[in-house]
């Protein structure tokens, strides 16, 4: 499947990869400053962004698409961000291709399996018809009966996009609903990516926790965690300052 994309800067391909729900929009103001020594690409995956839409949506199909787009790109090696999905992608990407990763970040997330939770999520946009809808305010206001959040609510609405005069979703809803247990799925522990690997998990979130830290070291042994005190599940919006000091002093130390 061909990615849509977003290049930044030049040097070391530093290749990163949203969460669910989310798009390489989401990253545009965090990679500025990384875009001074790296060249970046803000990648869509599929059913997301303006990427293509399937009715397969797992981490093997996922893993194949980055495969696909390094290889297209002539990529021999890259450094490689993913953050929540977009971090068990790239796990997955890891241990199926190492010799095509440098450098791993993977953030909020672990190698585990989690049961599905993302059902507020679903049930609040499943609410909202788009073409109905005359602004995001509206949409805003059917969405807050389910999710109280405002930073939430925003976030989701990224993806609803206007097309001529009425709105659409730019993601496919219904391959994810459909999917949705796959997005918990583990690593396969029997696998291994050995080179140097920087977990970075938010201090209020809960899904990397410290007995998680036994599985991280037996897939990846070349790692380790860091936490940012004051952040939650969406490190890199809620500490970017701190984020972006830890992700600049790791790749350095691993040029």
């Amino acid at each position: 499947m061909e990615l849509f994309y977003r290049e930044q800067g030049e040097g070391t391909p530093l290749i990163i990869l949203h969460g669910l729900f989310g798009s390489s929009d989401n990253w545009l103001t965090v990679t500025k400053s990384l875009a001074q020594n790296f060249k970046i690409y803000l990648v869509d995956q599929r059913n997301h962004g303006r990427s293509p839409h399937s009715e397969e949506f797992n981490y093997t199909v996922m893993s194949k698409d980055l495969l696909e787009f390094v290889e297209n790109k002539g990529i021999q090696e890259a450094n490689i961000i993913g953050h929540s999905m977009g971090g068990k992608v790239a796990m997955k990407f890891a241990v199926d291709n190492p010799d095509k990763v440098k450098n791993l970040i993977i953030v909020d997330i672990a190698p585990k399996y989690y049961p599905p939770h993302h059902d507020n999520e679903l049930r609040g946009l499943k609410s909202i018809d788009p073409q109905k809808m005359p602004n995001r305010q509206v949409a805003d206001e059917i969405l807050s009966k389910t999710l109280p959040d405002l930073g939430v609510r925003q976030f989701l609405l990224k993806n609803m996009m206007r097309e001529g005069d009425q709105f659409k979703w730019r993601m496919n809803l219904h391959s994810i609903e459909k999917n949705i247990e796959n997005i918990g799925e583990p690593l396969d522990p029997r696998k291994q990516f050995d080179k140097p690997t920087l977990f970075i998990r938010g201090g209020k979130s809960r899904y990397i926790k410290d007995e998680d830290f036994t599985l991280i070291t037996e897939i990846f042994p070349n790692s380790k965690v860091t936490t940012i005190p004051t952040s939650g599940h969406w490190v890199q919006a809620e500490a970017p300052e701190e984020f972006l000091e830890i992700v600049n002093d790791f790749l350095e130390a691993n040029p």
